[in-house]
């Protein structure tokens, strides 16, 4: 079939590969809910955070200026980039399981979910590294289809596990650690067995690279938990201003924000390996032409979605989180969240090309600025208006100090205008429907 020829490619592979992981992962934390016990559940979902904000180091000390120095690179220099991050990696993993070693053995708690915890955590950060590894590398090179093979060997083999412990009724929060553990372990060893690892690069690793990955990514980790902590951030304020009831109100909505998560997701990582490219080759008309591409693409996008979302949300809050919800202030929150949702594909793409172009200090103090808005904007709303509405609203100006923040910062190294953005986008986008809608009709008339 043409038509479906012309639909799979890497973009929309890409997506498929974002969606996969937080749609199976949706699917096995509802299975565990169903199955354990609250205080079991907690437990594993401690360990799942603890797990996530770890990976936040990592990602960000290795997966951006992985893809930085990789993507374009000749083979020398694409094994050397390579060898280093493994290097890099390891060594970063090493700090994180000495840490947990450290803690393991003088922490003594009298619970045994607690020393589960703490004696697995280093057993599976270690155990992750190939994977993870193999995963920035198969991004910089552009294969997604490999991408999403990973994704779903990765989170396949653990929804089996999960569902094989549920039908022999040995699901407890011990068995679900091994069945994490074994989830990992087998797509690790995959990995490294079929080369997608290149676990032998290491030899080529040099000290010259080493040092520009550690350099590069000291502000990439700050840029990663400071966004950690600027989606974080409402969550404490929440909680220690209003009841504590009230957190659920706004995680719903803020959850759904996801959603929109997917597709940007998605086109960052189709987009940071083009952008790399075209920096290696100083093509700055190029990177910039990319940068307005993704950005406008994604922003045109999602604006009649979130106009649709805006006029639909009773009807969503109450189809996913039942009619408890429908006259709570989760509605109107939602539908201010989908006032900003056009900024975020704009600010995310300047973060992403001030990276790019080896300025990933100012990326780091954008997403500074973003989490100072914010924390100011909800102490300042919640003291004037004493309502959960406030703290909606200041997202709204966080988003926009983000975009005004990342727009002043790219223009002194890049020549663009916020109209380009969104004539390109437009025109992209129209191209692309006109494209596949000529071409359906081509193949209608050959059948």
């Amino acid at each position: 079939m043409p038509i479906l020829k012309k639909l799979v490619n890497k973009h929309t592979i890409s997506l498929a590969t974002s969606a996969a992981m937080p749609v199976i992962g949706m699917l096995v934390i509802s299975l565990m809910a169903h199955n354990l016990s609250k205080v079991e559940f907690g437990n594993y979902l401690f360990l799942l955070i603890t797990i996530l904000l770890a990976d936040t180091f990592r990602n960000g000390f290795v997966q951006t200026p992985l893809i930085k120095y990789y993507a374009g690179a000749n083979k020398k220099r694409a094994a050397e980039v390579a060898g280093s991050a493994w290097y890099v990696g390891f060594i970063q993993a090493l700090i994180f399981v000495a840490i947990d070693g450290i803690i393991y053995l003088v922490y003594r708690s009298k619970s045994p979910d607690a020393e589960t915890t703490i004696q697995w955590f280093g057993i599976i950060y270690i155990t992750t590294l190939p994977a993870a590894i193999a995963s920035y590398i198969l991004q910089a090179e552009e294969k997604f289809g490999r991408m999403l093979v990973l994704q779903l060997i990765n989170q396949g083999t653990f929804l089996i596990l999960i569902l094989a412990l549920i039908f022999a009724h040995k699901l407890s929060f011990q068995t679900a650690v091994y069945a994490y553990f074994l989830g990992s372990a087998v797509t690790s060893v995959l990995t490294i067995f079929n080369g997608w690892s290149k676990i032998r690069t290491i030899k080529h690793r040099s000290k010259t690279a080493v040092s520009q990955l550690a350099k590069f990514g000291k502000f990439s980790v700050g840029t990663s938990i400071s966004s950690y902590l600027l989606r974080s951030s409402d969550a404490f304020i929440i909680k220690f201003m209003f009841n504590p009831a009230l957190l659920t109100v706004y995680y719903i909505p803020q959850r759904l924000m996801e959603v929109f998560e997917i597709p940007m997701r998605a086109g960052v990582a189709t987009a940071m390996p083009e952008l790399s490219a075209a920096v290696h080759k100083d093509k700055p008309e190029e990177v910039v032409s990319i940068m307005k591409r993704y950005a406008g693409m994604l922003t045109v996008a999602l604006i009649p979605i979130a106009l649709i979302s805006f006029l639909l949300g009773e009807f969503v809050i109450e189809l996913l989180f039942g009619k408890q919800y429908r006259d709570t202030e989760a509605v109107n929150i939602f539908r201010l969240f989908m006032c900003y949702v056009m900024l975020m594909p704009i600010d995310r793409f300047f973060g992403i090309t001030l990276d790019i172009i080896g300025k990933p200090h100012l990326n780091m103090l954008k997403v500074i600025v973003m989490l100072i808005v914010n924390i100011i904007g909800d102490f300042i709303g919640i003291w004037i208006f004493h309502s959960l509405y406030a703290v909606a609203i200041a997202s709204l100006f966080t988003f926009f100090a983000g975009a005004i923040f990342g727009y002043r910062a790219l223009k002194k190294h890049l020549n663009f205008t916020i109209r380009d953005i969104f004539s390109l986008g437009y025109a992209e986008l129209k191209s692309i429907i006109n494209h596949l809608s000529e071409k359906s009709k081509i193949d209608k008339i050959d059948v």
